[in-house]
């Protein structure tokens, strides 16, 4: 087999070098859509040279999260758990409820659910910033919009 023949996988300089930072605005779309377009985006899905053991996608900063859309009854419905780890300390809010009060925590946790349970995917879990608003203090480093 010939040395060009040979499939070859990005070093972890180029990856750290093809890094960028994009925003993502959610504004009247759908949870799903933001979360799985925000995932793609951190685990470096769109580019050429993905490698899926290696951390090679971009710094994700996600605003207007209080404006997300939920469809259906969803608001109603849909359930999070989550647990005090003290006996019998599991604790059950409606989706709504999070959207009123902490409306980062839906995106955060629909992003983390996409993303590898692994120490991986706890990596690309820290390059991602959600805002309630649109406000972010990233505009030093200058991120360009995607669209969805």
């Amino acid at each position: 087999m010939k040395l060009s023949e040979q499939t070859r996988s990005v070093s972890h300089e180029n990856a750290l070098r093809g890094r960028r930072w994009v925003v993502i605005d959610a504004d009247g779309r759908p949870l799903g859509r933001v979360a799985s377009r925000a995932a793609s985006l951190l685990r470096g899905k769109h580019r050429p040279d993905f490698t899926p053991h290696q951390d090679a996608g971009d710094f994700v900063i996600v605003i207007n999260a209080a404006r997300v859309k939920l469809t259906g009854n969803k608001l109603d419905d849909k359930l999070y758990h989550r647990h005090t780890e003290y006996p019998g300390g599991i604790r059950t809010l409606w989706a709504g409820k999070i959207l009123e009060t902490h409306p980062e925590r839906l995106i955060e946790t629909a992003v983390r659910g996409m993303l590898p349970k692994n120490r991986l995917g706890r990596r690309l879990y820290t390059k991602l910033k959600v805002y309630r608003d649109g406000n972010h203090p990233h505009l030093a480093q200058q991120p360009q919009p995607v669209a969805l």
